[in-house]
């Protein structure tokens, strides 16, 4: 904080400089310790450093994910996370990659615009030599992709932008969709050469080839949702916990799970003796079941439905006759736990 002289002192300074007793030389100004950043008002920033910081950590959770699947895809091993994420012209990051590549047109669908996925030549053809059988060394002599090995990288970048869409959730429902895949990078012109982008450069390894994945998204595609990249809106998207967007999203992946469902006759405890003289024709008395009893449907490991048994065609079948409520449930297993006991 600066300090205020009073009038004394100051006459008391132009007495001493007017008496040769202090030189005005020996008052120098402070040293301004502010730091200088060149700016280029040719090429503003458009994503703040809070905005890149948001998509930073977006991305990591897409990173993470996408070394998941891409390793139960491989059976190998993949390591995959964000190096650096930078904002640049578009000019500057078509130059910065090799050709020929794996440039994938990505339509950013319900944004407008496109995005591009570029994916090293190293890693493309390690992923390609891996699923044909091979070790994923990969080849040294790089060329264009062959109409099946672009069919091969079609799959596996669907499978990507799967993941894409779940790490976006918490700003934006994305349905991200392929739109083509180029090798050369002149030939991928989605928005004009001095055009700012963000680009996230992903380290990807696969088993001990290693690469790097760029995901570059223009700022007219992110525009309408720069809003929402602010550290507040992305904490405070995650505290909100379960919305319905994420409901949605649950039930999806959930409707697509497997489980076991098994119709139980009745049940009995023997000896492995028993089990071991067991011949055609024998007959094996189960607890606390009567003929024209109904049977339990288990899902799982729990017991939900009463059903009936059938045929449709020559495939044996039940019928559903009623839900179990949970109280239900408990008196079935007590009831059953005391047959247990008993035997």
């Amino acid at each position: 904080m600066t300090e205020v002289l009073s009038q004394e002192e100051i006459d008391q300074l132009l007495t001493a400089i007017n008496a040769g007793e202090t030189e005005p030389e020996d008052f120098k100004p402070a040293t301004d310790t502010r730091k200088i950043k060149i700016y280029d008002f040719k090429r503003p920033d458009k994503f703040s450093k809070e905005q890149i910081r948001t998509v930073s950590i977006m991305h990591e959770t897409f990173a993470r994910l996408t070394t998941t699947s891409l390793s139960a895809n491989l059976r190998s091993m993949v390591h995959v996370h964000v190096a650096s994420v930078d904002q640049l012209t578009y000019e500057e990051f078509i130059r910065s990659i090799p050709t020929p590549t794996t440039l994938a047109i990505i339509n950013m669908d319900p944004l407008k615009g496109n995005a591009i996925l570029e994916i090293d030549p190293a890693v493309t053809f390690s992923i390609i030599d891996r699923l044909f059988g091979g070790t994923g060394e990969g080849t040294k002599a790089q060329h264009e992709l062959t109409d099946i090995e672009q069919s091969v990288m079609e799959g596996i970048i669907v499978r990507i932008l799967g993941n894409m869409r779940e790490a976006w959730a918490t700003v934006i429902d994305l349905r991200p969709r392929l739109g083509q895949i180029d090798t050369n990078p002149q030939f991928a012109q989605i928005v004009p050469p001095t055009e700012m982008v963000v680009l996230v450069t992903l380290e990807t390894k696969v088993g001990e080839v290693e690469g790097m994945m760029n995901f570059c998204i223009p700022y007219l595609t992110i525009e309408p949702i720069i809003g929402k990249l602010s550290a507040q809106y992305w904490y405070s998207s995650v505290r909100r916990g379960t919305t319905t967007e994420n409901l949605n999203i649950l039930k999806e992946k959930l409707s697509s799970v497997d489980v076991n469902v098994v119709a139980e006759v009745g049940k009995i405890q023997i000896p492995v003796r028993d089990v071991l003289s067991l011949r055609v024709g024998d007959v094996i008395r189960l607890y606390n079941v009567r003929v024209g009893d109904p049977m339990t449907l288990n899902v799982g490991n729990k017991r939900k439905f009463l059903c009936r048994p059938g045929v449709i065609g020559k495939k044996m079948a039940v019928q559903i006759v009623k839900k179990l409520a949970e109280l239900e449930q408990e008196e079935f297993e007590e009831l059953a736990s005391e047959g247990d006991e008993n035997l």
